[in-house]
């Protein structure tokens, strides 16, 4: 299975260059429907009134943050599904525990790569494909 870079992905992340970085690197992967948003209730909001394929959050975001939208998202029939990749300048075990329990699907810390990315949204959104080749297909 091949990734659908058809799909809308939310980057959800306070900070606006950083929002911009996350952005760019999967316009470079190819994703070609990619909003950003600059908190977690806005997101939340968004993901209620669109579907998107993925979400990609920061961790540390004020007032709601990363772990609390990804927990309220995963609370939620109608969002639970949506795979969640937590992204954060923390990495302390006790932090990826903490987003693994409250279902992140990924967990990447920064700073980080294209490549990094692109190997995360590969394990998240096709998991059987194979490693060697990491096929994200255009």
């Amino acid at each position: 299975m091949a990734v659908d870079l058809a799909m809308s992905v939310l980057v959800v992340d306070d900070s606006r260059t950083m929002g911009q970085i996350v952005r760019n690197l999967l316009r470079l992967i190819g994703f070609r429907n990619v909003d950003h948003v600059l908190d977690g209730a806005t997101a939340l909001a968004r993901l209620q009134e669109q579907d998107y394929g993925l979400v990609v959050s920061d961790w540390n975001m004020q007032p709601m943050s990363g772990q609390m939208l990804l927990e309220k998202v995963r609370s939620n029939p109608q969002l639970q599904r949506i795979p969640f990749i937590m992204v954060t300048g923390e990495s302390h075990q006790a932090i990826v525990t903490a987003a693994k329990a409250a279902g992140a699907n990924q967990y990447i810390v920064k700073p980080f790569s294209g490549e990094t990315l692109k190997n995360k949204i590969v394990a998240v959104l096709a998991p059987d494909t194979d490693k060697a080749s990491n096929r994200i297909t255009r």
